[in-house]
């Protein structure tokens, strides 16, 4: 079955050439030019990934992203301008898995797309030694198989960068990842990608949290080494 992406961005001509090259590798593509169209037909339509332009007429791709995490948590690549760092910043604190700069190699946004359609399937097939796929650590649920994270019996809506984070921290709670390892849980070790963009997922994971329960301090951070999931 062909995975679907749905590419946003003004600029038609990075519509054309990017989705040719998409549908050359064998993926269905929507393109939309402006995020208010786009909004209207992911809300309509089953997509599997979507690379969103920031800039855009009518709604620009920060509000788009904002307003699909309401109640959808499919992978978004962000496309940001060649120097802007508090777009970058901002669009993976918002929730944003990864983003790539312009100009860009479509060899590189291809890679990046296959990089997290890899992750979501090993995600929604992946079980446990037990044949279990819920990971249970105290307060915290996670369930692999059906992307459903709960704290004190609340759902917890998380990305599925933040979701493979949390979940590589939480197997060994106690233990130390640093950032290359979170890096290699989160994106493949195909992929890299610089020290904050592990950061900016690890403040807006706490932040989720702590959103349902301030008291909430379970990822700790080890200055200079990395993170580790408390021991209950």
């Amino acid at each position: 079955m062909k995975h679907k992406i749905a590419l946003v961005d003004d600029d038609r001509n990075i519509l054309t050439s990017v989705s040719m090259a998409l549908e050359a590798e064998g993926y269905d593509v929507m393109t939309y030019t402006d995020g208010e169209t786009a909004l209207a037909g992911l809300n309509t339509s089953n997509v599997d990934l979507a690379v969103l332009d920031i800039k855009m007429p009518r709604m620009d791709g920060m509000e788009l992203l904002q307003r699909l995490r309401k109640t959808n948590a499919l992978p978004v690549i962000f496309l940001t301008s060649k120097d802007d760092e508090v777009d970058e910043l901002l669009g993976l604190r918002m929730g944003a898995d990864d983003y790539i700069k312009k100009p860009f190699s479509q060899r590189l946004l291809i890679e990046r797309i296959r990089a997290l359609l890899r992750r979501s399937s090993v995600e929604e097939g992946e079980t446990t030694s037990n044949g279990n796929s819920v990971l249970t650590r105290g307060e915290l649920v996670l369930d692999s198989s059906r992307h459903v994270c709960t704290w004190k019996g609340e759902p917890v809506q998380l990305t599925v960068t933040e979701f493979l984070i949390l979940k590589a921290l939480a197997v060994r709670p106690g233990h130390v990842k640093n950032r290359d390892q979170l890096m290699d849980a989160a994106y493949g070790e195909n992929i890299y990608v610089d020290d904050r963009t592990i950061d900016s997922h690890i403040k807006r994971l706490r932040k989720k949290f702590r959103q349902l329960d301030k008291e909430f301090s379970n990822i700790e951070t080890l200055y200079g080494v990395g993170y580790r999931y408390a021991e209950e």
